[in-house]
C-alpha cells in the first residue's frame, strides 16, 4: 500500500487527486490536504464580481466528492515538509494545522510515499500598502472577494443613475503581478454591465497594468491569425479597448492605495496618482510559506524553495540575460531535484524566469508580469504528475516521468464580457506553445496553426458551457473522466 499526499485542492491538486484515484486501486491511499472546505471554479469569479453569479454558483463542498471517490480529505493547511523524516523515524512527512471547526489549530503529521505540492499562491496584498479587501481596493481572487466587489460595483451604478460621474480603475497592482488576463476580463465585464444599463457615458473606466504593452498577458504577447491575416495581440487588444472607450495606463507599478486614490510608478521612473471611486486591483502572488527540514532538523527551505516561496523543480534556474532565455529552461516533470518523490504543480512551482521581457525603472523597480500558470496548464500538470506517480507505484520507482513543459504545451483562454446568452461576448484565444520557442518556430515563437484569437457571441456561449462542464468534472459526476483539462 502507498500513500500520496496532495497539498491543495485547486485545479492542479484536484486534478491530480481524481486522476490518481482513477488509476490506483483502493489499497493505495490518496490524501488531499486543503484549508478550504469548498472547491472554487476561479475563472467564473469574474461573473460573481459583477453580480451575474453568486458564490454558490462557482463553489461546492469538497468533502462529499472525496468521500464518493474514496479520497481522504483533510481540512488543514500544510506548514512544514520533512522529506527525510526525523531522527526518530526516516519516513517522510508533512506537518499540517487543521482549519475545520472541529479540529481548528490541531497539528498533525501525515507520512507519505509521494508528495504533490499544489498549494497555489498566497495572495500577497501586503506587498502594496493599502491594497485589497482589508485596505482600499477590491479583488476577484476568491468567491467572497468577488461578491464584495459586486456589492461595491452596484453602489457605483446607483451613483451613476443619480447623475454622479464615477471613475473605475481596474487592473494589476504590483509590478510583478500575474493574471493580467483576469484583469482584462474583469474590466470588459464591468464595462459591459455599465453599458447595458445605459450609463456608460457617466463612467470613466481605466485599465492599469504592469504589461509593457496591451495584449502581453504575461506571455510576451502573441501573433494570432485573424481573418487570414497575422496580427499581434497588441493591435488586437488595443482595438478592443478603444472600441469600448477604456483608457489604459501601462508599465505601471502600484506603490500604495489610499482611500479614493492610487499612487503608482511608471517604467520611466516617474511617480503618479489617480483618483477613483472604485478600484479592483489584483495582488502579486507568493508561496504560501511552507518550510522544509532535513532529518537532523536543519532548515532546508532555501534549498527546496525559491526566494518567492515557490518550490524548485526540474527547471534551469541559473540566472542569465533575456537574450539567453531558452524554451528548455522550463520544467517538464515538475519533480524536485533533491527528492524524486516530491513534485510541485500549478502556481506552486517556481518558474525559471518570466516569459515577457524583463524591465526595471531607473529607480530599480521591476515592472514585468510574472508567468501565468493557471487554468488549463495547471490541470495538465496535475494530470501528468498523477500519471507519473501511478506508474511508479504500479511498476516501480524507475518508471519514466510523464512530461508537459509549458514550452511544449498549448493553452486556450476565453475572456468574457457579460454573461447573458444573447448580449454577452467573449474574446477567445489559443496559443501553442505557451512559452515561445524560437528554435522550433523562428519567426513568431509559436505555431500559427494553433495560435489565433477572435471575439464574438459564439465564444461567450463556449465560456458558459465550459463553466458548467468543469464544475461537472470537478464534482466527479457521470462521464467526468472524458472532459479534458
Amino acid at each position: 500500500m502507498s500513500r500520496t499526499v496532495i497539498l491543495g485542492a485547486g485545479i492542479s491538486g484536484h486534478t491530480a487527486a481524481t486522476r490518481l484515484r482513477q488509476r490506483l486501486g483502493r489499497e493505495h491511499e490518496v490524501v488531499v490536504v486543503t484549508p478550504n472546505a469548498k472547491w472554487n471554479w476561479i475563472p467564473s469569479n469574474i461573473w460573481v464580481g459583477v453580480g451575474l453569479m453568486t458564490s454558490d454558483d462557482v463553489t461546492f463542498p469538497l468533502a462529499p466528492v472525496y468521500q464518493k471517490l474514496g479520497i481522504t480529505y483533510v481540512q488543514a493547511k500544510a506548514t512544514e515538509i520533512h522529506p527525510e523524516g526525523d531522527s526518530a523515524n526516516p519516513a517522510p512527512y508533512v506537518a499540517v494545522e487543521h482549519t475545520s471547526t472541529e479540529r481548528r489549530g490541531e497539528v498533525e503529521r501525515l507520512t507519505y510515499d509521494y508528495l504533490v505540492n499544489a498549494t497555489g499562491p498566497k495572495l500577497n496584498f501586503g506587498a502594496v500598502q493599502g491594497l485589497g479587501p482589508d485596505g482600499h481596493s477590491f479583488s476577484v481572487c476568491t468567491a467572497a472577494h468577488a461578491e464584495d466587489s459586486a456589492k461595491a460595483l452596484e453602489g457605483v451604478i446607483a451613483k451613476l443613475r443619480a447623475g454622479e460621474r464615477q471613475t473605475l480603475v481596474i487592473g494589476t497592482s504590483h509590478g510583478t503581478c500575474t493574471c493580467e488576463g483576469a484583469a482584462f476580463e474583469y474590466v470588459f465585464n464591468v464595462e459591459h454591465e455599465i453599458r447595458s444599463r445605459g450609463l456608460r457615458h457617466m463612467a470613466d473606466i481605466i485599465y492599469i497594468s504592469n504589461e509593457h504593452e496591451l495584449g502581453d498577458f504575461g506571455v510576451a504577447g502573441l501573433h494570432v491569425k485573424v481573418g487570414g491575416f497575422v496580427t499581434h495581440s497588441k493591435t488586437w487588444a488595443e482595438s478592443l479597448y478603444a472600441e469600448r472607450g477604456i483608457r489604459w495606463i501601462l508599465q505601471a507599478h502600484v506603490e500604495r492605495v489610499e482611500p479614493g486614490e492610487v499612487f503608482y510608478e511608471t517604467l520611466d521612473g516617474v511617480h503618479h496618482s489617480l483618483r477613483f471611486d472604485f478600484a479592483m486591483l489584483l495582488p502579486p502572488f507568493g508561496g504560501v510559506g511552507l518550510r522544509s527540514f532535513d532529518r537532523s532538523g536543519n532548515d532546508t527551505t532555501s534549498e527546496l524553495f525559491a526566494p518567492n516561496g515557490f518550490m524548485r523543480v526540474d527547471a534551469e534556474y541559473t540566472p542569465k540575460p533575456f537574450e539567453q532565455w531558452d524554451a528548455g529552461d522550463w520544467p517538464s516533470s515538475y519533480q524536485t531535484p533533491r527528492y524524486d518523490n516530491v513534485f510541485a504543480v500549478g502556481i506552486a512551482f517556481a518558474p525559471p524566469h518570466q516569459i515577457s521581457r524583463p524591465f526595471k525603472s531607473p529607480n530599480g523597480t521591476v515592472i514585468t508580469p510574472s508567468p501565468p500558470r493557471t487554468g488549463m496548464p495547471s490541470g495538465i500538470m496535475g494530470r501528468v504528475v498523477a500519471n507519473t506517480i501511478a506508474d511508479r507505484i504500479k511498476h516501480g520507482g524507475a518508471a519514466p516521468a510523464h512530461t508537459a513543459s509549458m514550452a511544449r504545451m498549448g493553452a486556450a483562454c476565453i475572456a468574457s464580457a457579460g454573461a447573458s446568452l444573447l448580449r454577452g461576448t467573449a474574446a477567445a484565444m489559443t496559443m501553442y506553445p505557451i512559452v515561445p520557442d524560437y528554435k522550433r518556430f523562428p519567426v513568431y515563437g509559436r505555431d500559427l496553426r494553433y495560435t489565433f484569437g477572435e471575439i464574438g457571441l459564439g465564444a461567450h456561449w463556449i465560456k458558459r458551457i465550459l463553466h458548467h462542464a468543469f464544475i461537472w468534472k470537478a464534482k466527479a459526476k457521470p462521464g467526468w473522466q472524458f472532459i479534458p483539462e
